[in-house]
Parts: C-alpha cells; structure tokens; sequence
C-alpha cells in the first residue's frame, strides 16, 4: 500500500485492542452503554474518560456513556438507544454475553444497527477463569448478529468500522470479536484510521438514511408485541430478507474500505493456500501465530502448508471456505473451546457442512467431487499458550494420516494431545525479547506498555508487550513480554527465548528459574536493596550463579524500591512506582540508543510524552514524579563486573555501555 494510492493510509500509532475500540467508538457513536467485566473494562473505562474529559464526537455531540446494574441491563439500555435511533455500543465479555443473551434476541429482531465489542473470554464451564476463550461468542452465535474476528489490534480498528457501516446499511447488529487479554490488552504497532475517514465512511448519524428513530410520535410504528399463531412465523421467516442480502453487503463494505484505506478484508483471509496441502484454520490471533509458522515451515522443511482466518463468522461465508480449501489433502480446524457432546466444536462444523453442501450440489456452492479431511483440536482455552510448535505437531499429525483419532488437542498432557517434534524460533531477525518477572501492583506492567510505545513511537520499531497474570493481580507474580523488532511480530505466544530478564521480585528465584531460555550474553536485571556488587552477587542462588557464568550474562542492579519511595510525592504511588524506574535501565541497558543516535535530551522528552499519555490525568506532579524515577533508573543501574561472578573481588562500578 501506498500514501498515494489511498487517500487514507492511517495514522501510525501504538495501542493495544481495547485503545483501538475506544479510538474508533469515541469518534463515530453517540453513546455507549456498558457493565464492566474483565478482560473487556478497559475498553468500557477508556470511552467512560473520554464521556468525563468532554470528547465530542466527529459531528460535535458530547458522548453519552451509561452503566446500569448488569450486564443485561446494558444491553437493554442499548436497545432503547438504537430504538431512539442512536448510534451506540456496548462492550463485554465472557458470562456478561450470555447474559445479555435474551436482550440480543430481541435487538436482533427489530433490525437495530447496534455494534457490540467483545473481549472473548472462556467461561465458567469448569472453572474461573477470565482469559481468553470462544466459549462465550460461540454460545451467542444464534442469537441473529453478525459476527466479525479480529487477528490484532489493527483488525480491531479497521473492523470496528466495518461492522458499523455493515450494521448500518444491512440493519443488523454487529460483534467484533477480539482475544481478551491476548489482544485487548496487546500493545502493537497498528495504523490508527483518521478522523476524516471515520466521517467519510460511516457518515452523520443524523443524515436520515441509515439510523431509524422507532420511537418517533410522528411516524407511529408497532414494536415488540405478542405476536400468536397467525403472525409470528410469518414475521419471523420474513427477516430472511434481511439475512440474504446481508453476505454481499459485507464483501462491498469491505472492498469499499480497501480502496480508501488499502488495508483490505474478506469474509475469509486465505494465506498461502493456492499450491498448500494442508492448512490451519481459525479464528482470532492464533491464526496470526500460524501463519508465520507456515511461514517456517515451508522455508525450513518444504512443507507445502498454508493457513486460513475466518474473519466473518457470521453471515457464515460457506461458499468461499470452500472455494479456498478444496483442493487440500486435509485440514486442522483449532478452536479455542470444547463441546464435548456437540457434532464436533462450532466452527469445525460449520466448515463439514459447508462441504456437504458443496459436495450435493447445494447451489451457490463451488463444484467439487471429494472434500478433504477434516481434522479438529482444541488449544488457547483459558489463554492457555499455543506456540508455533503446537502448529507444527498439528500438521505433522495430519501428514501421517495413520486413522488415528481426527480430534486433538494442544499445548497440554492428554491422552488426546498431539505433543510437538520441535518448537521453531520464530520472530523476525535482529529481534530484541524481554521476559520481566514482578508482582501484581509494582507497576510493571504499565511500564512495559510504555516502553513498548517509546520504542514503537520514538525509534521506529515494530513491538509487542503484553502482560501474564491471574484473576488475582494484585500482589502474586505477575510475568509480562516486550519484542522489539525492524518487522512486525507474528506470533502471539509467549516467549521462551529472551535477550533481557528483568527480576522485580527477586522472589522470581525460588518460583523457578527466571534465566530460562536467557540467551547467551544476554542480560538480567535484579531489584535489591544491596549497593555494592559483592552483596548482589552473594544473594543470587548457587544454580543461578552458574547459569550466570556459563552463559556470560552480564548483571545489572538497583534498589528501584528506594527511589520510588524518593520521588513519590504521594505514598501510595511508592509501590506502583517502583515499576517506572525499569524504563530508565532498560533505555541505559538496551542498544536502542546507541543505534539511533539519540541525544539524552531527545530520550526524554519522549519519555514525558508517553508519560503524560498514560498518567497525565493523574496530574502534572505524578507525570514529575514518574519521569524522577526513570532518570534516575537510568543514571543510577549499576553492573556486576564479570571479574567478581567468576572470582571474586570487584566494587561498585558505573554501567558501562
């Protein structure tokens, strides 16, 4: 793509999925009704502050931002927006969806055009769990919406906006789903869509062709009433009409987006498909993390293997499912659910009777005369990882073809996993990994989201960060990943090769071995409240010690608890600050700098720009305060000389860089 074929290439930025939402949804809606339920809050929160701050929207009318008592209620507060004839959005996840269920039903069935967010999340089938899974979405694919899967975050925003004008010109109410956590609260480099492109292509609420006030005394109409034996069917089978035009409005809406953007989608996303045997196929960023597999394999192996994202689940885009994969020899459908007493998991069904239709001749089928295998698994529930070799056993079983069971699953020890030959290296050359390791309320993890904006914003790189936690947060430990890289990053795992290991808790030691998968040379930094290298070197475990020596891996320290309780001019920021003071060590630590020859002054003033960005409506002394920390992070880590962890002797020396 380039600026000067499209007239709207989009505005480079860094943001994770739920800022993607907000961006999209605070320009272009009028309200939004929400109940908060992780991992969707920050979605609802982020359009909340917009409502507080006065944003209006590109029409120049304040937002609206309401949240009821349920999840439910939400929903019902939607409808009676979209009956008013409103522009609105919801945003959820997981139980919250299925309890809105009845309400989505009934939207459904009067045609309103609302858009409705979801961070996917796996539901309490088995356990509590508040990360991702399809449960939810999957349990609500009945209910009449349309339905529409993000990879990443840039899916996020430019669906955000297809789903809205498909809505609006189809009157049928829309999802766009996305993996919670896994994408919502993933920061990468995406391509934020402008103001003036959000106008042009969605268009002013007010204009009169697209939104409805049902509740208009003028225009009197009959909505939602019993309907007995006489009428209801009639009206029902009627909403056909609705439905059948719904596919093609969908595949112009997106071309129509292409050509204004370049960032083009179809109702499937078929890579590397024409001359592959075998394929992948899902829904969601796993699909992105085998796509570079693929990728790895075709380079590495010779392995004629390809990959395919159902982005439009429903309307269901059978025909063109078809049309990409018949020619395999088989494919493995990875679903992030389970529905034991199903016919198989959703989305593999889905996909067997679309071949069946096409193999009988249903018309508006391609014409085919065998289908190929089709295999299922199940892998991600409960964000469980799926790395690149989770793909590589998938497709390596589908090669065997030894009539063995054609169900499977990934990433866990079952009678029914397929467990991996290998698990391939894949980012991009010359990437730079880091695994922190801290605990919940340290701030670590808001740091590592500034970080990775600093280095996508100021050095021009490719990143991605995101955090591990549990629903408990707040004070267990807490692990969180940061890529930077020249090429954009693929794969969605979580990282078992590192360059860099920050130690907030140097508890990290006795959980396990926080140095795995450390890389040669590479670096880990330690929290500690001891000032000289001897004293540092004396409290690291004996088998960390020799990992040290053995790999060469330079080791740096500072009591970044002492100069958070410096700097903060408020106590209860002394915990939280403790995290920003990373962000000096790892620009001081990292080459970042010296490769793009950045004077200190330039550092900087970046660093108060993503600074006021993420705690400026906290107040200009916290923004102060914050950005004490991190040049003192950054003047302040020392190093342990190589002489002292391989004899003994050494004192306190200056980061040498």
């Amino acid at each position: 793509m380039t600026s000067e074929r499209f007239r709207f290439p989009g505005i480079p930025a860094t943001a994770d999925g739920s800022a993607a939402v907000v961006w999209v949804d605070s320009h272009i809606t009028q309200g939004a009704c929400a109940y908060p339920i992780t991992p969707s809050t920050n979605m609802g929160s982020g359009y909340q502050a917009e409502v507080a701050n006065g944003t209006r929207n590109l029409w120049g009318e304040p937002l609206f931002f309401l949240e009821p008592e349920s999840e439910h209620s939400s929903a019902s507060a939607c409808e009676g927006f979209a009956l008013a004839g409103g522009r609105v959005s919801n945003f959820t996840s997981g139980q919250g969806l299925v309890l809105m269920k009845e309400v989505l039903y009934t939207i459904a069935g009067k045609r309103l055009p609302a858009v409705f967010h979801i961070g996917a999340r796996a539901l309490t089938s088995q356990a509590l769990n508040v990360h991702a899974g399809h449960d939810d979405v999957m349990a609500v694919a009945d209910v009449g919406w349309g339905m529409l899967f993000a990879k990443n975050a840039q899916d996020v925003a430019d669906l955000a906006l297809i789903a809205r004008r498909v809505a609006e010109e189809g009157e049928t109410p829309f999802m766009t789903v996305q993996d919670g956590f896994l994408t919502t609260h993933t920061i990468e480099n995406l391509l934020l869509p402008e103001p003036e492109l959000m106008k042009e292509f969605i268009g002013d609420p007010h204009a009169g062709t697209r939104l409805r006030n049902l509740m208009n005394p003028l225009k009197p109409i009959m909505s939602g009433v019993v309907q007995n034996q006489d009428s209801y069917m009639k009206g029902k089978i009627a909403q056909r009409f609705f439905y059948d035009r719904l596919p093609a409005i969908v595949e112009r809406v997106m071309e129509q987006y292409y050509s204004l953007t370049g960032r083009r989608y179809g109702p499937v996303e078929a890579y590397r498909l024409e001359d592959a045997d075998y394929a992948i196929v899902g829904m969601g960023g796993l699909v992105e993390t085998a796509m570079a597999t693929v990728d790895d394999l075709r380079a590495r192996r010779g392995v004629r293997a390809g990959a395919l994202h159902v982005t439009c689940f429903r309307p269901f885009p059978g025909p063109q499912i078809v049309e990409a994969m018949k020619h395999l020899k088989a494919m493995a459908i990875i679903e992030r659910m389970d529905n034991p007493t199903a016919q198989s998991n959703p989305l593999t069904a889905e996909i067997k009777a679309a071949f069946a239709d096409a193999l009988t001749g249903t018309p508006g089928y391609p014409t085919i005369d065998r289908m190929p295998i089709i295999y299922s698994g199940s892998a991600g529930l409960g964000s469980r990882d799926i790395r690149p070799g989770h793909f590589v056993a998938a497709i390596e079983h589908m090669q065997r073809d030894d009539g063995g069971s054609r169900y499977f699953v990934l990433g866990i020890k079952h009678d029914l996993a397929l467990a991996p030959s290998e698990d391939p290296k894949i980012k991009p050359a010359g990437a730079f990994s880091m695994r922190g390791h801290s605990v919940g309320g340290f701030g670590s993890v808001t740091t590592n989201k500034v970080i990775a904006t600093i280095v996508g914003d100021l050095f021009g790189l490719k990143v991605q960060a995101y955090p591990k936690y549990g629903s408990e947060k707040k004070g267990l430990p807490t692990t969180y990943y940061l890529t930077v890289a020249k090429e954009r990053i693929r794969t969605h795992c979580e990282l078992a090769q590192v360059d860099f290991v920050p130690l907030n808790d140097i508890n990290a030691f006795n959980l396990g071995n926080p140095l795995a998968g450390l890389a040669e040379e590479g670096m880990v930094f330690i929290q500690t409240d001891k000032t000289t290298p001897e004293e540092v070197w004396a409290r690291i475990p004996d088998y960390a010690k020799r990992i040290v020596r053995e790999r060469h891996i330079r080791v740096l320290a500072l009591d970044t608890v002492k100069i958070a309780r410096e700097v903060a001019s408020s106590a209860d920021l002394e915990q939280r600050m403790q995290g920003i003071v990373l962000l000096g060590i790892f620009l001081r630590c990292t080459p970042f700098l010296r490769e793009q020859h950045l004077t200190e002054e330039q550092v900087f003033s970046a660093v108060e720009r993503s600074l006021r960005k993420y705690f400026g409506k906290r107040g200009e002394q916290v923004v102060r305060d914050n950005l004490e920390a991190v040049r003192r992070g950054y003047t302040e880590v020392f190093e342990l000389p190589m002489k002292l962890m391989t004899a003994v002797g050494a004192g306190r020396i200056g980061c040498s860089f």
